[in-house]
């Protein structure tokens, strides 16, 4: 199978991140699937077509780490054709009075600042490739347009995601640099299985709400993903159909 291009994948040994990963590969992607731990991420390499997926093990809220990461993608393959940022984390959840000034910064680490740090190193190589340009997709989630209760830090931040899509779309223009964003809700992953057991809702109660497959979230990932440059998915949404967001709360 023929190469579709370079891509890397933060958050890729579990999840969304695993199954992103997994249908890329499985359509002629090489990836490179990043995360904290390497063991996790050796076995989603175990699980794809034999040498497609490197996993490299790097802490997104590190500077230097995702600089490292970056600089192994290009001694491996010379560019890079589309970041997939993923990584992200709801914990510890809150409302503002609750969650404490160390629980916010880490959950800005992980979600926002983790973002900006592979999109900078990600834009800068697609700038300076030949031939020039690239794709980054942005996982904002259903809570970058609607908050859940007690969930300020992780609210806040994909808020913020969607700036940061809107941000690198404009000035990547000239670069024939494209970003979108695929907010996700309720896809069946480790994630969710408490929101299928039961979730807070907005009038207090808790309340099973239904999932959907996670492959389902991955391969509208790949669309995105393999649209010419010059065609853009700026904002997709997917989530369960029945799923408490038209009209939440």
């Amino acid at each position: 199978m023929t190469a579709k291009g370079v891509a890397v994948v933060t958050g890729a040994g579990s999840g969304l991140g695993r199954q992103i990963t997994l249908t890329l590969a499985e359509a002629g992607w090489q990836v490179t699937g990043a995360g904290r731990r390497l063991a996790p991420l050796e076995e989603t390499a175990a699980l794809a077509p034999a040498g497609s997926v490197q996993p490299v093990a790097a802490d997104v809220t590190d500077a230097d780490s995702v600089a490292a990461l970056f600089g192994a993608v290009a001694e491996r393959h010379g560019r890079l054709d589309l970041l997939v940022n993923n990584a992200g984390t709801g914990a510890p959840a809150g409302a503002v009075d609750e969650i404490s000034p160390e629980g916010w910064q880490s959950i800005v680490a992980v979600n926002l600042t983790g973002s900006y740090l592979c999109a900078h190193h990600a834009v800068r190589m697609m700038k300076a490739q030949d031939p020039q340009g690239g794709r980054i997709i942005n996982n904002g989630s259903i809570s970058a347009v609607s908050p859940r209760p007690r969930s300020v830090g992780y609210t806040a931040t994909k808020h913020a995601i969607t700036g940061l899509t809107k941000s690198i779309s404009l000035d990547g223009r000239r670069y024939k640099i494209a970003c979108g964003q695929i907010d996700i809700g309720n896809a069946a992953t480790e994630m969710t299985q408490q929101i299928a057991a039961g979730a807070p809702q907005a009038d207090g109660s808790v309340l099973p709400e239904p999932t959907f497959d996670p492959r389902h979230a991955a391969e509208a990932v790949r669309y995105m993903a393999e649209l010419p440059l010059d065609t853009n998915v700026q904002f997709m949404t997917i989530m369960a159909t029945t799923m408490p967001f038209i009209g939440r709360g």
